[in-house]
């Protein structure tokens, strides 16, 4: 397997530094968090184990979705459940490789060029090689919106797939603009991963699920059966509960008005201080300081004052920043913060996104 002694992972939030003032690195709903979410979560038992088995959840979260409960899938995390899928793959291809060169063609994990570091990681965990092709690999990651970008899959769903398909759809619920670019009918033949706590403005409060496919229920057994038992807490049952309730998909509606009136002010603001913002259809986007910003010093001086940003590095975008979109007076504090080490840099044109 290959080495993780030198792993490391780069993520916005919190860092060693603690919480910050202005936080623009996380893709957290800004207008959270959700007020029905968070008085759920805060009654939870906490006294007492969860049904083991999750059977009023599973149901909710079915009918919510209009799928049979077998279809459900609970996990403790979205990136838990990367890592399950991940291994219950590599097994999967361990047991039915039978020659070298079907070893090898099953041995890809299929990655946006640009995405979220778990996919890669998780890959390498179980010793997989990563391939931004789907046709050989043996587990296929989309994400739409995309993180960092906020756009679309940008990949051709195939009339058939040779492989467990999974769509990360933590930002379809924060999607400000334009349709996705997936429609109903393949969606229904894709594995399906939610994680509302983004939705909900309450990402301290780790919990996900996923859809199987249609007619794969035996494959959602077995991948609940790779699950340790109770991989959700009171805290995470009740965040999961409330997500699916009337008022709270209306405060979710209403949060995504203001989002795109914030979005628009950020983007003007930025651009008046000579950054290029990159178009997206969800609540943060990429943008490009001016032309000779030093990144590195100006992310450090940022931070020094409470804002952090979050350097697209590790999505394989160096020199670039993805920013979330958020309220008004946290713009002011960027803008001040930014008006100390720029001053009157002209917009630069937008880069082309490296392939």
């Amino acid at each position: 397997m290959t080495s993780m002694a030198n792993d490391t992972r780069s993520h916005g939030g919190s860092d060693a530094l603690g919480v910050p003032r202005f936080e623009f690195s996380s893709n957290s709903n800004a207008c959270g968090p959700c007020p029905h979410s968070l008085a759920a979560i805060q009654q939870a038992d906490s006294t007492h184990y969860p049904d083991p088995t999750y059977k009023a959840l599973r149901a909710d979260l079915a009918a919510f979705h209009g799928v049979a409960p077998e279809r459900v899938v609970l996990a403790a995390s979205a990136s838990e459940f990367i890592f399950r899928i991940t291994a219950w793959v590599a097994r999967s291809t361990s047991l039915h490789a039978g020659s070298a060169s079907l070893r090898q063609a099953r041995t890809l994990v299929c990655v946006p060029r640009h995405a979220y570091g778990d996919y890669a990681h998780a890959a390498r965990a179980w010793g997989m090689d990563i391939s931004h092709q789907p046709e050989q690999a043996s587990l296929v990651w989309l994400c739409e919106p995309s993180s960092p970008l906020g756009g679309t899959a940008a990949l051709c769903i195939p009339a058939r797939f040779p492989a467990p398909t999974v769509l990360d759809c933590a930002y379809h619920p924060l999607r400000l603009s334009a349709a996705p670019s997936i429609q109903e009918a393949d969606r229904a033949r894709l594995w399906q991963l939610f994680s509302p706590n983004k939705a909900l403005g309450l990402t301290g409060v780790r919990a996900a699920y996923a859809i199987a496919p249609d007619g794969a229920q035996d494959a959602a057994a077995a991948l609940a059966a790779l699950a340790p038992s109770w991989p959700l807490g009171g805290h995470g049952v009740a965040l999961l509960g409330s997500w699916v309730q009337p008022q709270t998909q209306h405060w979710l509606q209403d949060s995504l008005t203001t989002l795109r009136q914030w979005k628009l002010q950020q983007c003007n603001m930025l651009h008046a201080q000579g950054w290029t913002c990159h178009p997206s259809d969800a609540n943060f986007f990429c943008a490009v300081p001016p032309a000779g910003t030093d990144l590195p010093r100006l992310l450090a001086h940022l931070r020094a004052r409470g804002i952090k940003l979050r350097d697209t590095t590790s999505f394989g975008l160096p020199g670039w920043v993805r920013i979330s979109v958020q309220p008004p007076p946290t713009q002011v504090a960027l803008k001040e913060a930014l008006q100390e080490t720029q001053r009157g840099a002209p917009p630069v044109p937008l880069p082309a996104i490296p392939t």
